[in-house]
């Protein structure tokens, strides 16, 4: 004797295309949320310790950028996920134009963070340099 079910195999298939658009539909936009995080321009204040005076810095994120003896150079910058407590995350080189030891090619080179600068600080003589945002 042959059991049979009453479930229909068109029902299952539909069924199964479904979840599967679903799936991957959720899948798209979490990775398009993951990439609206990345920007393209970093933005940086130098701080001058001398004269007390700051400027602005808008960097194209693979381009270097000369300001007085320093060329900086940003090459990533993200913002986070959450609202509340943003934190902008960059990594950006610094090179000293004065320094002609050929030894010591970078004044900074690494992560910086907006919130905790300390973490990884641009140790300069002359110039601070501070993390804005990431556009």
């Amino acid at each position: 004797m042959l059991l049979r079910k009453n479930i229909k195999p068109g029902k299952i298939k539909i069924y199964l295309f479904l979840l599967i658009l679903f799936s991957s539909l959720l899948v798209s936009l979490n990775l398009s949320s993951e990439e609206d995080l990345e920007g393209s321009n970093t933005n940086i204040k130098v701080v001058d310790k001398i004269s007390s005076k700051n400027t602005l810095i808008k960097l194209i994120n693979g381009k270097g950028v000369k300001h007085k003896d320093l060329l900086i150079k940003s090459m990533k910058c993200k913002n986070s996920k959450f609202d509340d407590n943003p934190e902008i995350t960059a990594y950006i080189q610094v090179k000293d134009l004065t320094n002609n030891n050929k030894d010591d090619v970078f004044v900074f080179n690494g992560w910086m963070f907006s919130s905790s600068p300390s973490i990884a600080p641009f140790d300069h003589p002359v110039y601070d340099i501070w993390l804005v945002g990431c556009y």
